[in-house]
């Protein structure tokens, strides 16, 4: 591989292994707060604006994830993620459709922490009574003041908080004249989620909650098996399982 490639290797791989450690603590905090919420038939909202929604959609319907899981989708694909209000709108449009409910959980992904939109989502979710799990950057987010009127950041905002460990910019390699390249807030963003879902499985199981976890269609009987699930949810999943 290029000296390039390799130098991102290393640091990403080793950013990997520190913000394991480094949100250990609050993983297992979640897992109980999420998992009652999963074990009383609740949904776990997620959003992310601009390319956070990749990570955002990294738990919703996948194979060997949990089946209750709803994304908020920005429509503009973020353009608009800086328009005060638009985030509003979008949530409440979402709360119509789906349902907001006290007691669920939405996880909120934000690199920056900044954009109004992810905040508004946030703060209209904890006005509905939901728990709120931010994913940001904290080095981004403490360098980066917040556009939004209110004048916090997604970290101050959360009642939880996950921090990708990301530099402020995301990309971590020098490839020439000052200019980074190699982003790590995916990588990293949806290995704390999958690590959060797995402490959520952990508690479901040892608290005597069969985990409602999605099978690949891929597999026999994975399709049959998620539509079983699905009704479970049915007009609360902005995704479809099957």
């Amino acid at each position: 591989m290029t000296p390039l490639a390799d130098a991102y290797f290393a640091t990403a791989t080793g950013l990997l292994g520190r913000m394991r450690a480094a949100n250990a603590p609050v993983l297992r905090q979640l897992g109980p707060v999420i998992g009652r919420a999963v074990a009383a038939g609740g949904v776990i909202h997620t959003f992310g604006s601009g390319h956070s929604e990749i990570v955002a959609r990294e738990i919703v319907g996948r194979a060997g994830g949990l089946a209750g899981v709803s994304a908020i989708v920005d429509p503009t694909g973020g353009v608009a993620e800086n328009v005060v209000g638009y985030g509003t709108r979008l949530a409440e449009r979402y709360d119509q459709t789906f349902g907001l409910r006290a007691g669920e959980v939405a996880i909120v992904v934000s690199n920056s922490g900044k954009n109004a939109a992810p905040l508004e989502v946030a703060l209209f979710a904890k006005q509905r009574g939901l728990t709120v799990v931010g994913l940001t950057s904290l080095a981004m987010a403490r360098t980066a003041p917040t556009v939004h009127p209110g004048g916090r950041n997604l970290h101050a905002v959360a009642d939880y908080v996950l921090d990708n460990g990301g530099v402020p910019g995301d990309a971590i390699v020098d490839a020439a004249d000052g200019v980074r390249a190699g982003p790590t807030s995916t990588i990293v963003g949806a290995l704390l989620l999958n690590l959060l879902f797995l402490e959520v499985v952990d508690w479901l199981r040892q608290n005597g909650h069969p985990p409602p976890l999605l099978r690949s269609h891929n597999v026999p009987g994975g399709a049959e098996h998620n539509r079983a699930l699905a009704q479970r949810y049915a007009g609360r999943l902005s995704r479809p399982l099957f």
